[in-house]
């Protein structure tokens, strides 16, 4: 299962060598989930955990991640495994935003004026 969430990043820490052959680094992000403020801690893992490394705290991340959940001696653990972190896209301008405002009616060219194309001396629109 792949998920992605925004957020601006809280904290990160050093990596943590968990085994000879294995490695592990976490980070956590700070979002909103209406008026209260949402910590999610995700981790790193291998040849991953420097991925964070060119992001600051306070700055802004989105970051892609697997839902994981395994079982150790009756208890049960989830993980939050990010494999990408990138900078949030800009929001894409809405359609509206590019076009002109529509002109108020007093601001309408008058008949016969040199504004209106030729051939164009009465209101029918055929």
């Amino acid at each position: 299962m792949s998920f992605e969430i925004e957020g601006k990043l809280h904290k990160k820490f050093d990596t943590e060598q968990k085994t000879d052959t294995f490695q592990a680094r976490e980070f956590v992000i700070e979002t909103m989930d209406g008026s209260y403020t949402q910590y999610i801690k995700f981790q790193l893992v291998q040849d991953r955990c420097s991925l964070i490394d060119e992001y600051q705290e306070g700055e802004p991340i989105k970051v892609f991640f697997d839902l994981r959940g395994r079982e150790w001696n009756g208890k049960y653990f989830t993980n939050l495994n990010a494999w990408r972190i990138a900078k949030p896209e800009a929001a894409a301008p809405s359609p509206q935003a590019e076009q002109p405002p529509f002109p108020d009616a007093d601001q309408a060219p008058l008949p016969g004026t040199e504004s209106e194309p030729p051939g164009m001396d009465d209101d029918l629109p055929f």
